[in-house]
C-alpha cells in the first residue's frame, strides 16, 4: 500500500476537513473583531494589538483622532453620508498604519486610535513625526466622494510618545486623547504632547474628561 493510499484510508480526509474548518472558524472570528463600516479593529482589537506594539521596547507615538463637525454632515447630509465619511476615513487611516508598520482601530462614533513608529534620533523624532501626521491629515482631509457633492472632512489629532508618557496604554491614550480635545478647541490639526510631567492631566466631571460634551468649565471643582 502506498502513502498515499494509506493517509486516505487512515483519516486524511477527515483532518484536510477539519483544518479547512479551522482556517474557516479563525477567518470569521478575526471579521468579528474588525469594525464592519470602517474596516479598521473594533476598540478591544485594536488595544489588545497595540500593547503588544507597545511592548516590543521601540519608540512608538500613540494617536487619538476626532472628526470636526462630523454631527453637521449627519444633519445636512444624512446618515449614509456620515457613514461614508467614516468609511472613507478607516481606509485612510488604516492605509497610513499600514504604511508605517502600525496599527488602527475605531473606538466608537467619529472617534479613531492607532499605534506607529517613531523613528529618528532623538533632535530628529518629533521633526520625522510632525512629517508623518502631516501627511496623515492631508489624507484624512481629502474631500470624500459622494452623490450631491464632495464631503468636507476636518480632524483633530492629539499624539503622546512612548518615552515621553509611561508605557501604559491607557495612559498614554489618555494623555493623546486630552491633547486632541486642546487642539480641537482650536480648529483641528495635529498636536503632539510634551512631556507628561510638563501636561497636568484636564479635570474630570463625573467621570468624563473635561471638554467632553456635557461639561464645562464652572463644572469642574
Amino acid at each position: 500500500m502506498s502513502a498515499l493510499t494509506f493517509a486516505t484510508a487512515t483519516g486524511l480526509p477527515l483532518l484536510v476537513g477539519w483544518s479547512v474548518h479551522a482556517l474557516r472558524l479563525t477567518r470569521r472570528i478575526e471579521a468579528a473583531r474588525r469594525d464592519p463600516l470602517s474596516g479598521l479593529w473594533t476598540r478591544d482589537a485594536f488595544e489588545e494589538r497595540a500593547r503588544k506594539s507597545l511592548s516590543q521596547g521601540r519608540q512608538r507615538a500613540v494617536l487619538v483622532l476626532d472628526l470636526n463637525w462630523f454631527k453637521q454632515i449627519n444633519d445636512t447630509r444624512g446618515h449614509a453620508a456620515g457613514d461614508a465619511v467614516i468609511r472613507a476615513t478607516g481606509m485612510r487611516l488604516g492605509a497610513w498604519a499600514a504604511e508605517h508598520h502600525g496599527v488602527a482601530g475605531r473606538l466608537g462614533g467619529d472617534e479613531f486610535a492607532a499605534v506607529t513608529d517613531v523613528c529618528g534620533e532623538a533632535h530628529t523624532v518629533t521633526e520625522n513625526l510632525s512629517a508623518k501626521l502631516l501627511d496623515l491629515t492631508r489624507s484624512l482631509e481629502q474631500p470624500v466622494p459622494y452623490p450631491g457633492g464632495d464631503i468636507d472632512v476636518h480632524v483633530s489629532i492629539g499624539v503622546a510618545r512612548h518615552g515621553c508618557a509611561p508605557a501604559d496604554l491607557s495612559s498614554l491614550l489618555r494623555l493623546a486623547d486630552e491633547q486632541m480635545y486642546r487642539i480641537k478647541r482650536e480648529g483641528g490639526g495635529f498636536s503632539i504632547a510634551p512631556r507628561q510631567e510638563q501636561t497636568p492631566a484636564l479635570p474630570t466631571v463625573h467621570g468624563r474628561r473635561y471638554g467632553r460634551p456635557g461639561t464645562s468649565a464652572r463644572e469642574v471643582a
